[in-house]
């Protein structure tokens, strides 16, 4: 009897293996379909972290009581490999040198919030603000890439713009932004204290936040360099979005009904984000110049978007980084949505994401250097 229950426990066991092994595979197909036709495939990407831990715990499981069901999983592993050397940065150890080498180009990129507070005043938020302007200012870099950038002609509200430029030394910067109304502005900015030769913007379809790509060509040296920025279509979860996510986790009362609204903002961002990674695929392949690009995706790294606009560059993350590199607080630990991306004119030299609650995204910084022509 005792043998039988063990023949059925692996049996059953296996299936699930094979399950989780299925699904992980299909997740793993999310950065080669096009999300305007298969955006359930698309959505289901979002789940790869967490049909990968299954596999590998049912992979360590079968080596000790039946190896060679093991190969459910390491099979799953081998083929799903490209969607696993892009969420994990294996370069534990590395420490970050806070003085920039001779020769290298520090850059960084945040998605700032609005810097919380918009109004002038002495709140909570206008001190939060304080602290980040006080973090940018540490790094010293070459060329700050800001999302959700605000900034007021108001003489009541924060005039970010002239702040940043005169009181961090950023004489250089192209700003893209809407009109709010009242005199405010928010948009993508790239600011730069090497000389700004040219710059560009490039405005997405609409319906999408008042963002756009923008793009700075700066002179180094005798060469130039061409830094593109951008923040694409966020899912635009509201208060009350995160309180049906928070029921849904619970499974509380009305789970169908939150779910509902929660997938269609998902299925509406992965489409929209699909034809703008299009575009700035398109654009940056159009540049005469060397390219870096910094900016908040609103997307995984198994995503069409990622691979659509990293296509062959290198990933600063996974190049000097390690873990997971989240860098969006909320919703899940696996958010690694924001990038510093090169291309081959370039190498990396050290990278460094600092996980400060200021902003709801991480600020990522990396050290860059131009290779020989």
């Amino acid at each position: 009897m005792a043998s039988k229950f063990r023949i059925f426990t692996k049996r059953f066991l296996l299936l699930i293996n094979i399950g989780f092994a299925v699904l992980f595979l299909i997740a793993c197909l999310a950065p080669y379909m096009d999300p305007q036709k298969w955006w359930m495939i698309s959505l289901s990407g979002l789940a790869f972290p967490f049909l990968l831990l299954p596999l590998l715990l049912f992979l360590i499981w079968w080596l000790f009581f039946k190896r060679k069901y093991a190969l459910v999983s390491v099979i799953a592993l081998a083929l799903g490999w490209k969607s696993i050397s892009v969420f994990m940065g294996f370069h534990f150890g590395s420490s970050f040198n806070e003085k920039k080498e001779p020769g290298s180009i520090r850059i960084v990129t945040w998605n700032v919030a609005r810097f919380i507070e918009m109004k002038r005043n002495n709140n909570k938020g206008s001190q939060t603000r304080l602290k980040m302007m006080d973090q940018l200012r540490e790094q010293q870099a070459d060329v700050l890439c800001l999302q959700e950038f605000f900034h007021s002609g108001n003489p009541e509200w924060y005039a970010n713009l002239d702040y940043i430029s005169k009181e961090l030394n950023y004489p250089y910067y192209v700003f893209s932004h809407d009109n709010d109304g009242d005199n405010h502005y928010t948009g993508t900015v790239i600011f730069s204290r090497y000389p700004m030769v040219d710059s560009g913007m490039l405005r997405f379809p609409r319906p999408t936040l008042p963002e756009a790509l923008v793009h700075a060509d700066l002179r180094v040296g005798k060469r130039i360099v061409r830094v593109y920025s951008t923040h694409l279509q966020s899912l635009q979860f509201k208060k009350s979005d995160y309180e049906k996510i928070d029921r849904i986790k619970e499974a509380q009362d009305g789970m169908v009904n939150n779910s509902r609204t929660i997938f269609s903002k998902l299925r509406t961002g992965v489409r929209y984000r699909s034809i703008q990674a299009d575009m700035v695929r398109q654009v940056m392949d159009d540049s005469p110049y060397p390219v870096l690009f910094c900016g908040d995706l609103n997307d995984i790294p198994n995503s069409y978007t990622y691979f659509t606009i990293r296509r062959d560059m290198q990933d600063a993350f996974l190049r000097k980084g390690s873990g997971i590199g989240r860098t969006f607080s909320a919703l899940s630990p696996t958010l690694r949505i924001d990038y510093i991306l090169a291309d081959k004119n370039f190498s990396i030299r050290q990278f460094k994401r600092y996980v400060r609650d200021y902003s709801d995204h991480y600020m990522l910084v990396a050290d860059i250097s131009l290779n020989k022509q």
